[in-house]
């Protein structure tokens, strides 16, 4: 309309009132004020009495555009008040929930596990514990040929305000960094990270986090808080990969006695070390010695430090040991009494329609329609029926508790120590300058215990 106005297409814009075309008072001085005498056009609100032709409206006009405006923000302040209260009382308002969860179909502001989508999640924080980085995370996830979120949620045409990306559905580190980093996998629900400048304005600003809503134990959790706060603790050491994916088993730990810097890796093709950063890193100016220390050395020894500690102060207990809980063995019980109990309505709903039809309520063609659709969705939910019971035949539980008990039992050889038991028993690991005289490198080791 305004690019028509502008053309001089026509001479009358006729509304309502003022408030239909706008409640802004710096657009009724931009068109109706400005532009519209200019291009010929008058404008007309029939319940306002505002006519530009009328000499003397114009202070009416204003404020109509003033009390307007004035309604308007009063009305976006008191939705904004209604949103932080939810917040405040952990209802979820936002339009669809974060990766992993779905909305509970009984309440609207509650949201639930999605089993599918929970296990990736689940996964995801299994490889950050081991050590993989974001990248290398992102990686399996393709070669595995699970769907990204975004992608996720388009082949199960739930509604999503995000445009798909020409990507294939293919995850990104930053997207594995946000899974990994959002504390309302833990059960806390976590809003108003953003909001809108003004009601005026759709630009979006960041909220500092001490005026973020946080209520804990809303919803179920996906991540248990000590395997949320290891994932952080070893993001928080930033360590650095050479190329694999992989981070070394000390990564972000190691830092020079002297100035405190991160040991860094280096090679000479046959072996790797560590040396300290200032060193390799200040050219010919060296701000610091090299600190220099056999990688496969150190980790011998740390590996062996950590045993010890293990094998001396821990005790196995078959009572400690529980099997691995099958959320996905559980969804499908679930459903696969849903169906039973839809298929058990079905047959009662047959069994009426019949005796409706006998008492005459229900013609022969009614009856012929409605048994048909009956019928085709008795089909459809044996069909789906039998695909669940063939699944759950598949993921039958064989695992015995001695055998679990077994297996745990070689785990604490600690043959191979695992990253995460290095995050989370070890605060830094000092190296001291290697004594040219006797050969003797001092190697400190700050346990969090």
């Amino acid at each position: 309309m305004i690019q028509a106005a502008r053309q001089k297409k026509f001479q009358i814009i006729l509304c309502k009132s003022q408030s239909r075309f706008t409640r802004d008072m710096e657009l009724v001085e931009k068109y109706i004020h400005g532009l519209f005498p200019i291009w010929g056009i008058r404008f007309i609100a029939v319940a306002d009495n505002a006519d530009t032709e009328v000499k003397g409206n114009k202070k009416a006009r204003q404020i109509n555009g003033l009390v307007n405006e004035w309604y308007l923000e009063d009305l976006s302040e008191n939705v904004r008040m209604v949103f932080d209260w939810k917040r405040r009382e952990g209802k979820y308002i936002g339009g669809f929930p974060i990766y992993g969860y779905q909305k509970d179909p009984a309440d609207k502001n509650h949201i639930v596990p999605d089993p599918e989508a929970a296990e990736v999640v689940r996964q995801i924080y299994r490889w950050s514990l081991e050590g993989r980085g974001r990248q290398s995370i992102a990686r399996l996830l393709n070669q595995q040929g699970i769907s990204n979120p975004t992608r996720y949620k388009a082949e199960r045409g739930w509604s999503c305000n995000h445009p798909m990306k020409n990507d294939f559905g293919l995850w990104n580190k930053v997207t594995v960094g946000r899974i990994l980093t959002n504390e309302m996998y833990t059960g806390v629900m976590v809003q108003g990270r953003r909001k809108k400048v003004s009601y005026k304005s759709k630009v979006i600003i960041e909220t500092p986090k001490d005026q973020w809503y946080r209520v804990e134990g809303t919803h179920e959790a996906i991540i248990d808080r000590a395997t949320f706060e290891a994932v952080q603790q070893g993001l928080r050491l930033r360590a650095k990969t050479d190329g694999s994916g992989e981070a070394h088993l000390l990564s972000g730990l190691v830092k020079c006695a002297d100035c405190g810097a991160t040991m860094s890796k280096c090679s000479n093709g046959k072996r790797s070390y560590l040396r300290c950063k200032l060193y390799a890193d200040s050219g010919k100016n060296k701000l610091c010695t090299r600190h220099s220390v056999r990688l496969d050395q150190l980790i011998d020894l740390v590996s062996g430090r950590i045993r010890y500690y293990v094998q001396t102060y821990y005790e196995l207990d078959a009572n400690d040991i529980q099997p691995q809980k099958d959320t996905r063995r559980e969804a499908l019980e679930q459903e696969r009494e849903a169906i039973s109990a839809q298929m058990e309505k079905r047959s009662q709903a047959l069994k009426t329609l019949y005796l409706d039809k006998v008492a005459g309520i229900v013609d022969g063609g009614q009856f012929v329609e409605l048994n048909q659709s009956f019928l085709d969705e008795r089909s459809r939910l044996e069909q789906r029926l039998a695909k669940i019971k063939e699944e759950l035949a598949q993921r039958k539980d064989d695992q015995k508790q001695t055998d679990l008990l077994e297996r745990v039992r070689e785990l604490l050889k600690l043959e191979t120590v695992p990253r995460e038991l290095v995050a989370g028993l070890i605060d830094r690991i000092e190296i001291g300058e290697r004594d040219s005289d006797t050969g003797r490198q001092e190697v400190k080791i700050s346990w969090k215990f």
